[in-house]
């Protein structure tokens, strides 16, 4: 027979509670802010990082595409919905929220008062720093730290939008997202919030066709669903896209597919450092979603 000493026994639920300690400290606590109904890509950068045991979504919120010509009557509604739908593909329970319904206001009290944001707010007062990964507008973010302009040193905010010439460090906003709210993106620019950007013509690397996809993926289960969005989107038809966002989420999850370079900005553009993305491993980022997501199966 073998002895324990009660010491010993007493000390193990002390070490499996240190344990669990620390990987809940191992584990990268972020929001995630989407534009789903907009383009195919959401969908895809949703699936990778919610499949990224490394990381914890705290928080799902919509964002809006309502300044666009093919928008929705209710872009946003239509984000939240497919945001619980992929939830629900995966199997996942993560707090969803409704975010603006359309761009910051253009006089007086600017900010879009949603649910997004005062959740944004709400995590910003409950710790010392706050990540928030912006998939589309900025108007949530952006609203957040016009309600309280407190949180803004808190924030580290990655988004995709703009277009940089890195020689002559030129900024540009003639993209989709950062035409769905100038006020929004300038507003941040002015403010003490970390940005991080993944600028437009870094991420068009990201450019794959159809039947590269399909035949990566298109026998998974998640991966049949996400092949379906690219054919029943509007444009289903095209045989390239540009999955901009799983850009910026890997980047996230996987700093070495991706080098950075600070740059301070014009005044005009907050005359401060911003960290630019300025170039990924598109190849590489395609191979770490194909070995994540066809590893995945339902519990």
């Amino acid at each position: 027979m073998i002895k324990v000493s009660s010491v010993f026994l007493r000390i193990i639920p002390f070490f499996l509670l240190l344990l669990t300690g620390l990987q809940a400290q191992q584990s990268k606590k972020i929001i995630i802010d989407a534009d789903t109904g907009n383009e195919v890509d959401d969908l895809y950068a949703l699936a990778r990082i919610f499949l990224e045991p490394s990381i914890e979504v705290t928080a799902l919120s919509a964002a809006h595409w309502q300044t666009s010509h093919w928008s929705e009557p209710k872009s946003m509604e239509n984000s939240h919905r497919l945001n619980q739908q992929l939830l629900g593909e995966i199997g996942l329970e993560v707090k969803t929220l409704r975010g603006a319904p359309a761009r910051m206001y253009d006089w007086g009290d600017r900010a879009q008062h949603s649910a997004a944001a005062y959740e944004m707010i709400r995590q910003a007062d409950e710790n010392e720093t706050l990540t928030i990964l912006v998939l589309g507008a900025l108007t949530n973010a952006a609203s957040a730290v016009y309600i309280k302009p407190e949180i803004a040193k808190k924030l580290q905010i990655y988004w995709l939008g703009t277009t940089i010439d890195f020689d002559s460090g030129v900024l540009k906003r003639n993209d989709f997202n950062s035409l769905m709210d100038p006020y929004a993106l300038d507003y941040l620019l002015d403010s003490e919030v970390e940005m991080h950007i993944m600028p437009t013509n870094v991420a068009v690397a990201m450019e794959i066709g159809f039947d590269e996809l399909e035949s990566n993926i298109g026998k998974h289960f998640l991966g049949a669903y996400l092949m379906k969005r690219w054919k029943n989107h509007l444009d289903g038809a095209r045989r390239n896209r540009v999955l901009w966002d799983l850009a910026l989420v890997t980047a996230y999850i996987h700093p070495e597919v991706a080098s950075t370079k600070t740059i301070t900005t014009s005044k005009d553009s907050g005359n401060r450092p911003i960290t630019f993305y300025d170039s990924i491993k598109a190849k590489a980022i395609y191979g770490d979603f194909y070995k994540t997501l066809l590893a995945f199966e339902l519990e």
